[in-house]
């Protein structure tokens, strides 16, 4: 860089709507426009759309997952490739998991899986059986092995219905190991000798379940670490399925302003669009592309309603409890017969392949006849509709 020149910031924000905001992240393999969805090619690929359909959808951030890439194909392989982005042919900002989720659940479901210490999450592989050890270190190293973008911390992640003194061990762990992961990664930019510009982005995450304190202790001690993001931990609704909008508004309060705010997981349409309302950032999530291949169609309901859409639930999630009403869209299952002769293109609203090309009762016997085709259409059409959902909340 030239004398006197200024390097860009990382992430700005360029305007508001209430807490709603919208921005730009520069990253080392381009730039993206917050709010933004990123689809989940978490072994590596997204099942049954290649580089050709996610391009053509517009598809650019993706999220992979340490934990699963780290099982198959193993590091060893990648490294050989070239890294994550050349074993998959793909350009864009990619953003790797630390796998702690997938890790915890497995060990949560059944503890004869594996055990979790202050030291390290030990677990067997669901894939042959061999036992793993993974601590907050060796998950930093093997996502600069990946060579992604952006990069979580191994976090603890506790189950929404954990005890107070459950959830203060995990808290207390999360933050210890973020530490641990800071360390690690600023000894990984040493060594292999990263530029500034081109460190991948680190986020820390934000767990304490329901209890608004324990979340309020957790990000301020994450917050010390000066991390480029901060996530939501663990999941957003509560036992029973309740969305937590006043956890998940006041969560975003903690972080700061200057930083990201990544909804792990999140989600469906309607909860995206609560969390935007809220001020989070980045979303990633497999429901679009599971559903589709399910003959589980988004459809936007009616256009012109949403015009507003984002104004009135930000007045909703700051003045009342009231649910969302899914205003916006409708889903429908294609396997359903009454859509056996219906010739209407799925969504008159979206211009994807499926909806510029075939009638529902195409698609449906696609669906019928199990062939692949219609799981490939029908995933591309939800990505899009997730993509053009973003596109509508940053004009908004």
């Amino acid at each position: 860089m030239k004398s006197g020149s200024t390097m860009k910031k990382t992430f700005e924000i360029f305007s508001k709507n209430k807490l709603a905001r919208v921005g730009k992240l520069r990253t080392k393999n381009g730039e993206i426009n917050t709010p933004f969805f990123m689809p989940d090619a978490t072994r590596g690929f997204i099942k049954l759309l290649s580089k050709h359909d996610l391009e053509g959808i517009g598809a650019r951030p993706m999220v992979v997952n340490t934990y699963h890439l780290y099982l198959q194909p193993g590091m060893e392989l990648i490294k050989k490739g070239g890294g994550i982005h050349k074993f998959m042919n793909w350009d864009g900002p990619l953003l790797s998991d630390s796998g702690g989720y997938q890790i915890f659940s497995l060990i949560h479901k059944n503890s004869k899986l594996g055990k979790i210490t202050d030291e390290q999450a030990v677990f067997k592989s669901p894939i042959d059986g061999r036992k793993h050890e993974l601590t907050p270190e060796k998950s930093i190293q093997i996502q600069f092995d990946l060579g992604v973008d952006m990069m979580v911390v191994l976090d603890d992640v506790p189950p929404v219905t954990y005890s107070d003194r459950k959830m203060k061990v995990a808290i207390d762990r999360t933050i210890s190991w973020a530490k641990r992961c800071k360390i690690e990664y600023e000894k990984q930019i040493q060594e292999r000798g990263i530029a500034k510009d081109q460190r991948p982005l680190l986020f820390g995450v934000i767990q304490g379940g329901k209890d608004a304190e324990l979340r309020k202790y957790c990000a301020q001690e994450l917050v010390k670490l000066d991390f480029d993001g901060y996530g939501f931990g663990a999941r957003h609704v509560d036992e029973n399925g309740v969305f937590m909008q006043e956890m998940v508004a006041e969560t975003a309060k903690m972080i700061p302003e200057d930083k990201l705010r990544f909804a792990l997981g999140v989600g469906t349409p309607e909860d995206i669009v609560r969390f935007v309302a809220c001020g989070w950032d980045m979303f990633d999530c497999v429901i679009p592309t599971r559903e589709g291949r399910h003959g589980r169609l988004f459809i936007w309901d009616e256009q012109s309603e949403f015009t507003n859409l984002k104004s009135q639930i930000t007045n909703k999630i700051q003045n009342s409890k009231s649910k969302l009403q899914k205003s916006f869209y409708k889903t429908i299952n294609i396997n359903n017969h009454k859509f056996n002769d219906d010739f209407s293109p799925v969504d008159t609203f979206c211009d994807c392949e499926l909806c510029r090309n075939h009638s529902r009762a195409y698609l449906r016997h696609l669906f019928v006849s199990k062939d692949p085709l219609g799981m490939r259409l029908a995933a591309m059409h939800n990505l899009k509709f997730y993509l053009d959902l973003m596109e509508k909340l940053r004009a908004t």
